[in-house]
């Protein structure tokens, strides 16, 4: 991807660092003018937030639910940038979206995990805001797959937007507990790598769940350097009408931002401490390693023997006895059980790989 230096910079006060970090903050959906103005003010008191954040349309899972105001909470927004002064930013998940929003003169728009995911949806948006210019946030996918993530940025880079800036905000998983969508951070560190000068920004709301977990996430986003965090707020969080329970008050986002600690250690001796134990940590790393290669020795020796016998690959009680065997080990160990099973599940997952390729250059090599 070919992106400016750092395109948020072109915004002067929306630059962010782990140092000081970009802040978009608002309700998860707009609800009322009375609402918008209130959290709005309470913000801009504050002094932290950048770019009001706040939901118009919510694409919920099951109908009947809340699904935003719709085009009337754009006029709140618009009443709130005149009075309080702060720029705006709404989701939009299709073209008739940003023709809205164009209409009202958004600040910046963002498209969802739920629009991501499909690149039907992010072609026609991108085609919507061609020649516009505007900012556009892009959250990853709801499962974890940086194909369509990046393939995102590119659509909207081929129509001439290159304002843009990813939002982590985590995947779906059956294993995500505590939080409601697992961080997988390594995701946003490949995506890093692949885009080096995208800004990253975190949404610790959606990872966490429940705000009680909000600054945990946040303070790991600014260890890993990303560039800003975008944290859902309302007045009084327990009635909002979408998300109560991952939302927090303007005074606790407020709280947080002071409290995050610097992304590395200052005290020199504690870095010294820590460099030791991370060369501790790479000698069992190398030791798994190690341990990893002769289990896979083993598994290839099963292969060619299953092979030689016509036997199956995969055996339902020996998978139902290993996953059982190695969840109660680790109980034992007072290891998380949930983190050894899928672990176990990978490694299995490979095995069978390994042994289906095996048995099938066997058979190839018996034929000829």
């Amino acid at each position: 991807m070919n992106l400016p230096a750092h395109p948020l910079r072109s915004f002067g006060a929306w630059e962010g660092s782990p140092q000081k970090p970009l802040v978009i903050a608002g309700p998860c959906s707009a609800e009322s003018l009375e609402q918008v103005l209130e959290t709005a003010r309470a913000l801009k008191a504050e002094g932290h937030t950048q770019l009001f954040r706040a939901g118009v349309w919510k694409p919920r899972t099951r109908p009947g639910q809340f699904e935003g105001a719709g085009y009337d909470a754009l006029s709140w927004l618009q009443t709130m940038r005149q009075e309080v002064g702060l720029p705006f930013v709404i989701e939009v998940a299709n073209a008739s979206h940003v023709e809205k929003a164009l209409e009202v003169h958004a600040d910046a728009v963002w498209i969802g995990a739920r629009t991501t995911v499909n690149p039907f949806y992010v072609q026609e948006i991108a085609e919507a805001l061609k020649g516009t210019g505007i900012p556009i946030l892009v959250k990853n996918p709801i499962h974890a797959d940086l194909g369509l993530w990046l393939g995102a940025f590119e659509r909207l880079e081929k129509m001439g937007l290159t304002d843009l800036a990813a939002v982590h905000r985590g995947f779906f998983s059956s294993y995500s507990a505590p939080y409601r969508n697992e961080p997988k951070w390594e995701m946003s560190f490949e995506l890093r790598r692949q885009a080096p000068n995208l800004p990253i920004i975190c949404d610790p709301s959606h990872i966490a769940g429940q705000r009680d977990l909000i600054e945990q996430v946040a303070q790991v986003a600014m260890d890993i350097q990303m560039d800003g965090l975008m944290v859902e707020v309302h007045p009084t969080p327990t009635e909002a009408l979408s998300d109560a329970a991952q939302q927090i008050t303007p005074l606790r986002l407020g709280q947080l931002l002071i409290t995050l600690e610097a992304n590395a250690p200052k005290n020199l001796a504690l870095q010294e401490a820590i460099d030791q134990e991370r060369e501790k940590l790479d000698q069992v790393d190398q030791h798994m390693v190690e341990l990893l290669r002769s289990r896979m020795d083993i598994v290839h020796a099963l292969g060619e023997m299953k092979a030689q016998h016509g036997a199956s690959i995969f055996q339902m009680e020996r998978w139902f006895d290993l996953l059982q065997k190695r969840g109660s080990q680790a109980e034992e160990l007072q290891l998380n059980k949930a983190f050894v099973e899928e672990l176990f599940q990978l490694i299995h997952k490979y095995s069978v790989e390994h042994q289906m390729g095996v048995y099938t250059a066997s058979r190839k090599q018996r034929e000829e």
